[in-house]
């Protein structure tokens, strides 16, 4: 079962697309979001809506990580290609994504997002339709009070 919201972030780390080890120490607003894979059509959308709303993620002081079972080599290569400026998190032992609870199939994960506010998730987001979803996670945390824009 996915985690929900109130239960702690797991404590994980993994390697991003430049081979660097990533522990999120979950201070302030992260949005975890897990996609398929690198380079098909709707993980291709989401990372690209995501970066193009990135500059206001960050304004507003929240951190992006994108998770995938593809490994460090493909994360560089679709990160090139998109110019994606956030963290992709390579998890081929699926390590990120059981700790999370996030269902797998074929060896992919389920498209799935979470909002983890200081430490606890905020929010889950299921059954993701890549299109618009970037936006609509950051409408929500403003209209929570998670985040302000000014």
């Amino acid at each position: 079962m996915v985690l929900e919201p109130d239960d702690p972030a797991p404590e994980i780390s993994a390697p991003n697309q430049d081979g660097d080890t990533v522990g999120p120490d979950w201070t302030g607003v992260s949005v975890v979001y897990f996609y398929p894979k690198d380079d098909t059509r709707g993980c291709t959308v989401e990372a690209n809506e995501f970066q193009a709303e990135l500059d206001t993620y960050r304004e507003a002081g929240v951190t992006v990580y994108g998770v995938s079972l593809d490994g460090v080599d493909s994360h560089a290569a679709f990160a090139d290609d998109q110019s994606l400026a956030f963290d992709l998190l390579a998890d081929p032992e699926a390590d990120v994504a059981e700790a999370f609870d996030v269902e797998m199939d074929r060896g992919v994960t389920a498209r799935t997002t979470f909002v983890v506010v200081n430490g606890t998730v905020q929010a889950v987001y299921e059954g993701v339709d890549p299109s618009g979803h970037a936006r609509n996670v950051l409408a929500d945390l403003v209209e929570t009070g998670v985040v302000t824009l000014d």
